[in-house]
């Protein structure tokens, strides 16, 4: 018995023990990955400062333990970068409506993402030189865009980056089958649908274009955007109770209302959203008429 003994308190006495510093809380080391991926450009040394700060004990390598090892430079993210440009980018893109006798409209979207102001024309032929010139109209003399966030269709050909060029701009486009880098002009797309076509026989070019126009107009003088804090693209006055009795006022056909106080006497108005410059910072002109 005295050999079995001798084994067994040797085998108790040399049992492996977990090697290295002991480990930490999975609160702490769950904070230290999140910091990670909110901070894609901090190392072990900003992050085990900002954890000094929380109070936390730990060595710097002990945070370095924890860090997944990346194999190119980090970098910010695509959202990053569209949220720090906002004030200079246009985003663009087409979208594709089909037609009553089974032609195919190509509608050309500008959006600039700062104040989300809109232009939109539709042709059944877009080519290059087109699509360049509705990037001419879409502008004003003097803007601040300095980037254009597109995708990779071959209609932004040699003419189209010429004239892009020449008006200051700096292409950006997106990877190949990634929609979601250009999210505001899709979800322009979207809501142009919902909200519109999706309402609608459209029977030919000409139709297309009177209804677009209108609906452009409305969307830039009227329509309110969360983003914008419930504002309109050019922005609307908060209008006073005493102005008197609310009344509408048709946009797009009478698909959508603009309402509005006015202290003359009337419930109704069968006129439309008067044209509302796509490159103007103060509020809407139609607007300050309605009020007169």
């Amino acid at each position: 018995m005295a050999p079995t003994r001798v084994r067994l308190y040797w085998r108790w006495k040399s049992r492996s023990r977990r090697p290295g510093r002991p480990t930490i809380e999975a609160e702490l080391r769950d904070l230290i990955l999140e910091m990670h991926r909110a901070n894609p450009t901090w190392r072990a040394p900003r992050i085990h400062g900002e954890l000094l700060k929380l109070g936390f004990t730990l060595a710097q390598s002990t945070v370095s333990k924890y860090l997944p090892r990346h194999r190119k430079p980090p970098s910010q993210s695509w959202r990053t970068f569209v949220q720090n440009h906002l004030r200079e980018a246009i985003a663009v893109d087409f979208a594709v409506v089909p037609t009553a006798t089974f032609r195919l409209l190509y509608v050309f979207v500008v959006l600039s993402l700062e104040r989300r102001r809109l232009h939109v024309h539709v042709t059944a032929h877009p080519t290059a030189a087109w699509t360049a010139q509705q990037m001419v109209e879409a502008l004003p003399d003097e803007t601040n865009a300095r980037y254009l966030i597109r995708d990779r269709d071959r209609i932004y050909g040699a003419e189209f980056r010429r004239r892009v060029a020449g008006l200051g701009l700096r292409e950006v486009p997106i990877a190949p089958h990634s929609p979601w880098q250009n999210p505001y002009a899709e979800r322009f797309i979207g809501s142009l649908r919902r909200e519109c076509l999706d309402h609608m026989i459209v029977l030919n070019e000409r139709q297309a274009s009177r209804i677009l126009s209108a609906y452009a107009r409305y969307y830039n003088c009227a329509r309110t955007h969360l983003a914008l804090d419930k504002d309109a693209p050019a922005s609307r006055r908060i209008q006073g109770r005493e102005l008197g009795r609310v009344i509408a006022f048709r946009e797009v056909g009478g698909l959508h209302h603009r309402y509005d106080e006015s202290q003359r006497d009337a419930r109704w108005s069968g006129r439309e959203g008067q044209p509302c410059c796509f490159s103007r910072r103060e509020e809407c002109e139609p607007l300050r008429k309605s009020r007169v």
